[in-house]
């Protein structure tokens, strides 16, 4: 059953505070069309109190309070966070689904996933504590060197509306872990579980200011954070052309910015695989979160001896799909987050048609569903690399094939692309696996498979996919500033200059 949406205020140095121009902007649950409540809309005066907060809390008590304080101690309350997020995990997933329409499964698999994260970057803040000073080996005698590793200090983070806490945990639990403190700015469409870690936050008792959570529109909220002086680093998920935005603006203080921008992913098949465990894997490569995936395997590369019967029996799969009210613990497929997002996936289709593509299947809302901004799963053939939908991230249910005869003629429609986060191969041939592999010009390969995702391995693309690692060691890494250490040990003096004595 749905839970009713908590109301809440800004979260801003340890507490809920309503904005300064108390302006709330509407939920609407992507399955109902209804509005089902509100969240406060943040300005750049909210901006200015959060970021003081969080800068307060990074120098309080000389940095000793949190962010000099040792990695065991900041630890503590990660693993308490996901002591917690584990213990709501199916309230949260509920939000999470009325919010953004997401599966039920696939919500309880995310928030089991935040938990899982926050322990790992637990794990990893503690161990910080035994390489406090890494030395480095010089070749000259009479010297020594070591690195420390420092938190950056203030840092911004803005998250999608896909993965709403779990990319916004992506993005927290490094930065804290690390010692930095944080202002997270969530996606205006999907910010209900955000607002519930703050919840979370305050019931574990985490320091003042620490986490300070806005939530609002991009140019009202995002905008002025990136902008603001005394945050020392954005690090964001999103689109491109916003992305492109932040780097202009962060430029202007020489701002280090970490950025995922999603992507065009291929998913090459080849004709030695079990069609039916490849047909499956292409469909959750592009299909998985209603199609909303960043790293979706959404151009699909056939060898053309399987091609008739891979895409034969795809239609047939996908027709299985269940489309349907994302609280049913059995759909595979809910609505898609916002009005506009679907009109915009609409508008894609259409494109294609005209363009000459074929919608072999789906491209339509499911006709036995009333409201809810569903598409059902969309298959488009006789498309050319030319094409917009071939080329364009449409951030929906919508899978384009293309054919192959050789090795080398997929790997060249695979990087003719200007996206690289991910890239997925399937095949028997382990050598060939391995070659195709090393060939694809992205930041994540899946081998016999697409999307599996786990916060020990980096994650992160290249080209206008973006730059900067998240997950793994890579992500805590990206929160630190290394400061060098060079002492000189002799007792003799430098002997560079000539003593005055001796003139």
């Amino acid at each position: 059953m749905p839970i009713p949406i908590p109301s809440r205020h800004l979260f801003i140095d340890g507490v809920w505070r309503e904005p300064v121009l108390k302006k709330r902007i509407p939920i609407i649950n992507p399955t109902t069309e209804d509005i089902v409540g509100d969240i406060p809309a943040a300005t750049k005066e909210d901006v200015e109190i959060a970021v003081e907060a969080a800068r307060t809390a990074f120098y309080r008590n000389k940095g000793k309070d949190w962010a000099f304080a040792s990695g065991a101690y900041r630890a503590k309350y990660l693993r308490a966070i996901a002591a917690k997020v584990a213990e709501k995990k199916i309230e949260l997933a509920k939000l999470e689904i009325i919010d953004c329409g997401k599966p039920y499964i696939e919500a309880v698999a995310d928030i089991e996933d935040v938990s899982v994260c926050f322990e790992f970057y637990a794990d990893l803040a503690e161990k910080l504590d035994a390489k406090e000073k890494t030395p480095v080996s010089l070749p000259y005698p009479g010297f020594k060197s070591y690195v420390l590793k420092e938190p950056l200090g203030v840092v911004g983070l803005i998250t999608p509306w896909n993965y709403p806490l779990l990319m916004a945990t992506w993005k927290v639990a490094p930065a804290l872990a690390a010692g930095c403190t944080a202002i997270l700015k969530p996606s205006e469409l999907a910010s209900v579980t955000c607002l519930e870690l703050a919840e979370v936050c305050r019931e574990v008792g985490l320091p003042p200011g620490v986490l300070n959570i806005l939530t609002g529109l991009g140019a009202e909220a995002g905008a002025p954070l990136v902008s603001h002086p005394n945050v020392d680093k954005i690090a964001f998920t999103g689109s491109a052309a916003t992305g492109t935005k932040i780097m202009a603006s962060a430029a202007q203080l020489i701002k280090p910015v970490s950025m995922e921008l999603g992507g065009k992913s291929p998913l090459i098949v080849f004709e030695d695989v079990d069609i039916d465990k490849a047909v499956e894997w292409a469909m959750f490569g592009c299909f998985w979160t209603n199609g909303q995936i960043c790293s979706a395997t959404s151009r699909l590369l056939l060898h053309e001896s399987i091609a008739s019967e891979f895409i034969d029996r795809l239609v047939q799969w996908t027709k299985n799909i269940k489309i349907s009210d994302p609280l049913e613990e059995d759909c595979k497929l809910g609505p898609l987050v916002s009005r506009s997002q679907y009109e915009k996936v609409q508008k894609f289709i259409s494109t294609a048609k005209s363009e000459g593509a074929t919608i072999l299947y789906g491209g339509s809302h499911p006709k036995h569903l009333g409201k809810g901004y569903y598409i059902e799963p969309t298959i488009i053939t006789d498309v050319t690399t030319s094409m917009e939908i071939w080329r364009e991230e449409v951030f929906g249910p919508v899978l384009c094939i293309k054919t192959f005869s050789t090795e080398d003629e997929a790997i060249d429609l695979a990087n003719d692309s200007q996206y690289g986060l991910g890239a997925a191969v399937i095949s028997h041939d382990v050598e060939r696996c391995e070659r195709v592999t090393k060939a694809f010009r992205s930041g994540i390969v899946w081998v016999n498979c697409s999307q599996p995702c786990f916060c020990h391995a980096p994650w992160g693309g290249i080209k206008r996919s973006g730059f900067g690692r998240e997950l793994g060691e890579w992500g805590l890494e990206s929160y630190f500033n290394v400061k060098q250490v060079t002492q000189y040990t002799s007792d003799d003096r430098w002997n560079w200059y000539q003593s005055p004595a001796k003139l």
